[in-house]
């Protein structure tokens, strides 16, 4: 810029046209340039759009020192625009330095080959350094490792390239008219430089026209003498793109920042972002981090194989407990069946159906409810089921205990009324517990995100631990109590072998149950529903193969032997029973 041009908007808006934020400045050493340089750092650098490499001040005098180290710190700086308030006496040296650069690049390497000079040594050195170059020397005269040309090297390619171009010219410079090689035997069109300089209008600038709109530029009018002939780029750093943000690096100025990729579950959809915005609840950020999705869900579900498995199992064992029940019912009037208590062996069989039928709540997404009623369900009916196995174990140990001498007086305290009593009053107390558990700390629906950032797991926490714990320890107690009786009675007549099938019953029940405690402590998510519910139903058919297949066996294909003759030494089964 002339020092007739000392508006700094002008400036400004030819840097804000082309993107150039990164611009070194040279200045003259006279008020007009000092004038210019604090102008324009306290114009246009305060509004951020652009920022200093370097300020460089153009001495007067020519000083070839300053100069060499001014055009070493333009070199050595990453900006590719220059601003120059200066007068053209100033800027002249200063260019000529630049050209020499590229000149003595060429002295040097005609130097290094004919061991000559070009400059003679300063009188202070003690060594000539050489003879003075004269310009005539021929490199062909010379062998170096530059003119090797034996083996073809990219060196003679050049070479060749060189002296091609050089003897076009020469042709073209002779070339006499009518023997041209141009249509109609033409030479070709050379245009003499006068010397002059054309100067190219490329834009104006209007003052009436509102701030920032007063400069207009025609880019097809300028050349620029260089590859790619478009603007150069001339930025400290390179703009942020999506999912990024900008971190200003320490010491350096505003321009000068790295781009840091936002952190999971954080997004920046526009480009040169400052910060990152969290995603919303239930959303998390794509890997990109340029735009928030909704979470994936996970649950146990009757729509995945693992589900429709279990599901399955449990529709089956329901229809299993079923048939079993109606073959008891249609032939209740058998001995085998009137011997091993229908009543209680119905009662099993209902509460098993309910073991199956509420593995189902464990299936699906958890809702209030479900999660309140699942293990509720799961108490009660197991405590039906592990009851009424008790009371038949109490009264098949007293009936034998009645067979001996003077026995007979304890069979008042095993009757049908005081059959139902206990197993009401057993199932009474774990519907206490799941009650007082609802009520003080009730599981409920929890979406837990600490398995996987971007997932959301849907579970139901248990609410209290010692709820659930005496839950389990209830059931766990009366499973212990009617092993340890079934094992007491297990030396019974063979004829009679339900001692035995309620010790190999319980011993299943309880296995499955202490397996089951560090199996689900250490599966997360809906692998730990999954867990429960293969409890749930391999308990369940346990009881239900251990107690009931050798019955339907015998009812089903061996009818011959469900007689009195072959049961004659549980005759007293059928009295108390009938």
């Amino acid at each position: 810029f002339e020092p007739k041009n000392t508006d700094n908007n002008n400036s400004f808006q030819i840097l804000k046209h082309f993107g150039w934020s990164w611009v070194g400045l040279l200045v003259s050493d006279d008020d007009y340039g000092l004038h210019a340089a604090q102008s324009f750092q306290s114009d246009v650098l305060p509004l951020g759009e652009a920022c200093l490499a370097y300020l460089k001040v153009l001495p007067w005098d020519n000083n070839q020192y300053e100069i060499e180290r001014i055009v070493h710190v333009i070199k050595k700086s990453t900006a590719r625009v220059v601003i120059a308030f200066a007068h053209e006496s100033n800027m002249i040296p200063l260019m000529e330095e630049v050209n020499v650069i590229i000149v003595v690049t060429v002295n040097q390497f005609w130097e290094h080959t004919f061991k000559c000079r070009f400059a003679p040594a300063p009188a202070e050195w003690t060594e000539a350094g050489g003879a003075l170059c004269t310009g005539h020397e021929d490199l062909q005269n010379i062998d170096t490792e530059f003119l090797d040309v034996s083996n073809l090297r990219p060196e003679y390619n050049v070479y060749k390239a060189v002296y091609a171009l050089a003897h076009a010219l020469d042709q073209l410079l002779r070339c006499e008219p009518g023997r041209g090689p141009f249509p109609g035997n033409s030479c070709a069109t050379l245009h003499t430089l006068d010397g002059n300089i054309q100067v190219q209008n490329v834009g104006v600038v209007k003052k009436s026209a509102q701030r920032g709109e007063q400069l207009h530029l025609n880019e097809d009018a300028i050349f620029w003498n260089f590859e790619p002939m478009r603007p150069p780029m001339s930025v400290c750093s390179k703009k942020c793109p999506l999912g990024t943000r900008r971190v200003r690096r320490k010491g350096e100025p505003e321009c000068c920042f790295d781009c840091i990729t936002c952190s999971e579950g954080e997004i920046s959809n526009t480009t040169d972002s400052t910060e990152c915005i969290p995603c919303p609840e239930d959303f998390w950020s794509t890997p990109d981090r340029y735009q928030c999705v909704p979470m994936k869900t996970e649950f146990l579900s009757y729509h995945e194989p693992l589900g429709i498995c279990l599901s399955t199992v449990a529709v089956l064992g329901t229809f299993i407990c079923a048939i079993v029940l109606l073959v008891f019912v249609h032939n209740r009037k058998t001995p085998i069946v009137r011997a091993n208590n229908s009543e209680l062996s119905f009662q099993v069989l209902l509460s098993l159906k309910l073991c199956f039928l509420c593995s189902l709540l464990f299936i699906g997404r958890p809702r209030l409810w479900t999660c309140q009623l699942r293990h509720a369900a799961f108490g009660i009916s197991f405590v039906l089921c592990v009851s009424c196995i008790l009371v038949k174990t109490m009264v098949v140990l007293a009936v034998f205990k009645a067979s001996k001498p003077g026995g007979g007086s304890i069979l008042k305290w095993f009757g049908a009324l005081q059959q139902r009593g206990t197993v009401f009053t057993l199932t009474l107390i774990q519907a206490v517990i799941c009650v007082t558990w609802l009520v003080t700390a009730s599981p409920a629906p929890y979406k837990n995100t600490d398995y996987h950032n971007d997932k959301i797991v849907y579970e139901c926490v248990i609410g209290s631990s010692v709820g659930f714990a005496v839950l389990l320890g209830y059931i766990g107690l009366l499973a212990l109590l009617s092993f340890m009786l079934a094992f007491l009675a297990r030396n019974l007549p063979d004829n009679f072998n339900e001692a035995k099938l309620i010790t190999f019953s319980m011993l299943m029940f309880c296995a499955v149950w202490v397996a089951f405690v560090p199996a689900y402590v250490n599966s997360p998510g809906k692998y730990a529903d999954a867990v429960e519910v293969f409890a749930i139903l391999a308990s369940s058919f346990g009881l239900l193969v251990a107690l009931f297949g050798p019955k339907c066996y015998i009812i089903l294909f061996r009818p011959e032997r469900n007689t009195k003759k072959k049961l004659q030494r549980i005759h007293i089964l059928f009295n108390i029973f009938d």
